[in-house]
């Protein structure tokens, strides 16, 4: 079956909260699937499904009012993610589950065991390698452009998001960073060290900053927070060539190449270090993040084994790094992460 099949994967919903809609919009004009069920007991307060006779309260009803369901999209709070995808799993529906895969690195562990034995195919929604601007850095790593890597440094910040009640801004937002360092830097994350702030009243953190090394020896830093009043979206990436900035919001690629100064004297000339040279801002094709995402996942769905999705491990590998960086924050040192 593909995109094209004359006969559409039936695909179910499961939460029509703030990520949950724009799935809901997608997946009413994607090519190859048919809406056909969606679940929120809150019902349907933004209006995604057209029609109202497909929201049901409970994955129970959705499962009884269609036997036959092929694909199923999990965005719902994240500690409902492991009795929900336990239930697909044994109903034999492939899903697409919302980062981060689960509550804790134990609770995806028995996603991965439940998806396994039931043979169903399973990703997780890191939207993020979806975006152009993000895609077009990591080409541009791979071909060289700026020889060796120094540093990838993450910038994701801004207001506080009523949506999230259940995870703090490290499991919620900085698995993000975690799972792009990792993806961009093309290695595991080896060691992390971080520093977390609760300045909200809430009973989880709302700033984490974190400093690391991948296992290939480069290192990385994130700043993340739900306190800074304007949102940015911010990776780059240095080199002795230069440094290439990815803005995500916008999906800009920028690339800052060192200039070259001669001098008469050589050695005034290793003590000056790099200088200001050209920038070149890329045209890139903005095709939306997410659609790519669920166009990528039903292919996988459909039977195409090379659809670039985001595995359940490399899914866990980003919760696992997570873990690490709460451990770290609470015990005040360094921890590795054994893979």
């Amino acid at each position: 079956m593909t995109a094209s099949s004359p006969t559409p994967l039936r695909a179910a919903l499961l939460g029509l909260g703030m990520m949950g809609r724009h799935h809901a919009r997608i997946l009413q004009s994607l090519a190859g699937v048919e809406l056909v069920g969606a679940v929120d007991p809150a019902g349907d307060r933004h209006g995604a499904v057209r029609d109202p006779a497909l929201v049901h309260p409970t994955l129970d009803a959705l499962l009884a009012a269609n036997p036959v369901l092929d694909l199923a999209i999990v965005a719902l709070p994240t500690e409902e993610h492991l009795p929900v995808a336990l239930a697909l799993a044994e109903a034999g529906v492939h899903m697409l589950i919302e980062k981060p895969l689960a509550a804790s690195v134990a609770e995806g562990d028995e996603i991965i065991a439940a998806c396994a034995r039931a043979g169903v195919r399973a990703a997780v929604g890191h939207v993020e390698r979806f975006n152009p601007a993000l895609l077009a850095l990591r080409e541009r790593l791979s071909e060289g452009l700026l020889g060796d890597v120094f540093l990838v440094a993450t910038e994701r910040v801004g207001p506080f998001p009523e949506r999230v009640r259940d995870v703090g801004v490290v499991k919620d937002l900085a698995t993000h960073d975690l799972d792009i360092v990792a993806w961009i830097g093309d290695a595991p994350i080896s060691s992390v060290a971080a520093q977390t702030s609760h300045r909200t009243g809430r009973p989880h953190e709302d700033l984490v900053l974190v400093t690391g090394r991948l296992a290939s020896g480069v290192p990385f830093n994130s700043v993340v927070d739900w306190l800074t009043p304007t949102k940015s979206r911010r990776t780059r990436v240095l080199g002795d060539r230069g440094m290439l900035v990815a803005e995500t919001v916008t999906a800009d690629l920028t690339f800052y190449e060192n200039g070259r100064v001669t001098s008469a004297w050589d050695s005034s000339q290793a003590l000056r270090g790099v200088s200001e040279g050209n920038a070149t801002r890329y045209a890139l094709a903005r095709a939306e993040p997410l659609r790519a995402e669920l166009e990528a996942f039903r292919d996988l769905v459909a039977g195409d084994d090379a659809a670039p999705v985001v595995t359940l491990a490399q899914g866990l590998a980003a919760l696992r790094s997570a873990e690490a960086v709460l451990a770290s924050a609470a015990g005040g040192e360094t921890v590795r992460i054994a893979r």
